[in-house]
């Protein structure tokens, strides 16, 4: 039996899946983790990666053996995936040189700023080489002793197979691509910036950047080692380029083809829409990547999402602990989730910010969760919970509205994965609304990126026609999903909503202005 292992490092999980010959999941572990503010910087220490990786694959190991009766010595591919781009640098002895920067950091405004001027190309704060220039126009003492640098996923990979390589929906991320590779023309543009400098020449130190299929080199004995400390797993299996989570969620959802996307909804949410053509003109508030195919695909990004709806869950459920009943996690986001359904369409006059982090498409670099109402407001639980709902969607709809809007990018449907659609029909009920278009979940969507870099190992081993072909034909040929449409009443609320949150923006301002970060 064939076995392709997928390997995820999520915004607050790891985990780790094995697929069988008929792309269905035989296996999986899973290890919780989190990041870290230190220093003003959001982000996640390597050992506790590591840690969490060892942990998942033991438990993926363990979930093998009992299934099967032998232990997990030998796999026919393999893939690493992480959350979204940010920053590693390594020096020449692979030293790493400053704490990992992740995707959730706005500290980069001026960088971005400068290089989407040059580039006449939007860069968003989170992409690598933004990171890379404000550290060169910080002035900061590791930029001289660079060697190479690399995101999450291209660390992972790299400590696994000593190739410092990207797949390129993950490498769209770190610099612009076209035709398959990091744009040279802009890579002339970004050296012609570092003259004066006396540093690298920027093609010296980027991952190289590989397609979907391509091969992404071996499992070395050090790094089966670091995997799996038992010994018990064979070095020299193939390994797929790694990608970062957006690559490896258009793949779980079969939305890289023209016309297709996806609406992925955790920590942070983003929309891809696989482009028919170029946009008519830059927008700071999209991006544009590459699927891993190398497909051009415009993002709405926003930086949270569930984190302080989670934060709100877990209040309730503390309140219950203190009336003494403990209710089950899973029960308390069904019944809260459901809960607001019962509410008015336009939450009875509520409002709620979201912002853990700052909001590039509201251009804020920093954020303070907020909630609001006026004195006649309707406060009940139900309105509530529709609000937190609401508001882990508002940002992702100001920058939909830009490409579907503005633009006229054509889309029939969504495909949504993540955390927030856990509980059936409810976020991908108010989700449609909100964005006035049809969400369809499979019944996959819980599998997310591991299962989708396990996709990707397979298509480079069984190189079965195109990437679309292949996913279209042998892996969701018979994919079951529910669709919802846009309900008319919700969709008038939401806009509604969104009026107030509109208007409500400086409230939030000045909170980030008066509210130290740190109280």
């Amino acid at each position: 039996m064939k076995k392709y292992l997928g390997i995820e490092l999520g915004s607050t999980r790891i985990k780790a899946v094995l697929i069988g010959e008929n792309f269905v999941p035989i296996a999986s572990g899973a290890h919780d983790w989190e990041n870290r503010l230190e220093d003003g910087i959001w982000t996640y220490r390597l050992e506790d990666a590591w840690a969490g990786i060892r942990d998942s694959f033991a438990k993926l190991s363990a979930d093998y053996q009992s299934s099967f009766g032998e232990p997990l010595t030998d796999i026919d591919g393999m893939g690493v995936s992480a959350m979204m781009h940010g920053y590693l640098p390594f020096g020449k002895n692979c030293e790493q040189l400053v704490p990992f920067r992740s995707w959730r950091n706005t500290v980069t405004e001026k960088a971005a700023e400068v290089l989407s001027d040059t580039f006449n190309f939007n860069i968003p704060q989170r992409f690598s080489i933004a990171h890379l220039y404000q550290a060169i126009l910080n002035n900061e003492p590791h930029v001289k002793d660079i060697a190479f640098i690399t995101t999450l996923a291209g660390c992972i990979h790299w400590k696994l197979t000593g190739q410092n390589v990207l797949g390129l929906n993950e490498a769209s991320g770190v610099f612009p691509v076209d035709n398959g590779d990091y744009d040279p023309k802009l890579i002339a543009r970004f050296n012609e910036l570092l003259e004066g400098f006396n540093c690298f020449k920027l093609q010296d130190v980027l991952p190289k950047a590989i397609p979907a299929g391509g091969s992404g080199g071996v499992l070395t004995a050090e790094g089966a080692k670091l995997l799996d400390p038992t010994g018990r797993l064979k070095a020299g299996i193939p390994m797929c380029p790694p990608e970062g989570d957006a690559g490896t969620g258009m793949v779980a959802t079969n939305s890289i083809a023209e016309r297709t996307g996806s609406v992925s909804a955790g920590t942070s949410s983003f929309a891809m829409l696989i482009l028919e053509k170029p946009l008519s003109k830059r927008h700071m508030e999209i991006d544009l990547m590459a699927t891993p195919a190398g497909k051009p695909v415009a993002m709405a990004h926003a930086s949270t999402c569930t984190t302080d709806l989670d934060a709100w869950v877990g209040l309730f459920g503390e309140v219950l602990e203190t009336m003494g009943t403990k209710a089950d996690k899973s029960d308390l986001y069904y019944t809260l989730y459901n809960k607001a359904l019962e509410g008015d369409t336009d939450c009875g006059g509520l409002l709620s910010y979201n912002f853990y982090a700052g909001e590039t498409v509201v251009n804020m670099n920093e954020g303070r969760p907020l909630f609001v109402r006026n004195p006649d407001s309707r406060l009940t639980l139900a309105n509530f919970m529709r609000a937190q709902l609401y508001a882990a969607m508002t940002t992702l709809k100001l920058g939909m509205d830009i490409l579907t809007e503005q633009e006229g990018v054509r889309i029939e449907q969504l495909v949504g994965h993540g955390g927030l659609f856990k509980t059936k029909g409810v976020a991908q009920r108010l989700m449609a609304a909100a964005l006035n278009v049809t969400v369809a979940v499979m019944e996959t969507a819980g599998e997310g990126g591991a299962w989708g870099i396990a996709l990707l190992a397979a298509y480079m081993a069984e190189k079965d026609g195109t990437l679309e072909e292949f996913l279209s034909k042998r892996v969701f040929s018979n994919a079951k999903s529910e669709s919802i449409a846009p309900n008319i009443g919700d969709t008038r609320g939401f806009n509604a909503f969104m009026e107030r949150y509109n208007a409500g923006l400086p409230i939030e301002r000045a909170a980030v202005e008066c509210l130290n970060a740190t109280l």
